[in-house]
């Protein structure tokens, strides 16, 4: 049984609002060095691309995931978000938030709690759209509540209280969340 979405007319709608699709990087974007890459040349709909490196995430002393399975979603002024596999997270340290979200490329969302106390650490898309299968039931971290780690190095937080983006050395912005960058 499949989970998908069937787009509609508000989805339609708030796909179209966005004016910078990484066909062109703006003006006021960082331009890239070498091994860097830049946000706003990311596409969207956003891309998915397999991870291949470590992923860890974790709480004090407890590791709650550990991959090198991961998915990275690459998506205009946003640092990559990675998807970590149900197989290779504690999923019974988890629980549902109650709290849901809409994204007008991915689909449903659901924040998740951690067991020992601390809210919205992730979220997963049990609902999506076709073309993001290869996520749902996934889980994305936030790097602000929980240890992110990239092939053994923490990873920054993006900008913004809502966003879960993973901010490292190669990945240059500016980033949705900061001063001025929203509805771009």
């Amino acid at each position: 049984m499949t989970n998908f979405l069937e787009p509609d007319d508000r989805t339609y709608q708030a796909r179209s609002q966005w004016q910078h699709r990484g066909a062109t990087r703006p003006e006021f974007a960082a331009a890239p060095g070498p091994n860097q890459e830049s946000v706003w040349d990311y596409p969207r709909p956003p891309r998915i691309e397999p991870y291949t490196g470590r992923v860890e995430i974790w709480f004090e002393d407890n590791c709650i995931a550990s991959t090198t399975h991961a998915q990275r979603i690459l998506e205009t002024a946003g640092p990559p978000t990675y998807y970590l596999p149900p197989k290779d997270t504690r999923m019974e340290w988890l629980k549902a938030s109650g709290t849901q979200s809409f994204c007008e490329w991915k689909g449903l969302g659901v924040d998740l709690d951690l067991i020992f106390g601390v809210r919205s650490v992730a979220w997963t898309y049990p609902k999506v759209f076709p073309e993001f299968a290869a996520i749902q039931g996934w889980l994305a971290f936030y790097p602000a509540r929980v240890n992110c780690l990239r092939d053994g190095l923490r990873v920054l937080p993006q900008p913004g209280h809502y966003y879960g983006g993973w901010v490292t050395e190669e990945i240059v912005g500016p980033f949705k969340g900061e001063p001025g960058i929203e509805g771009l």
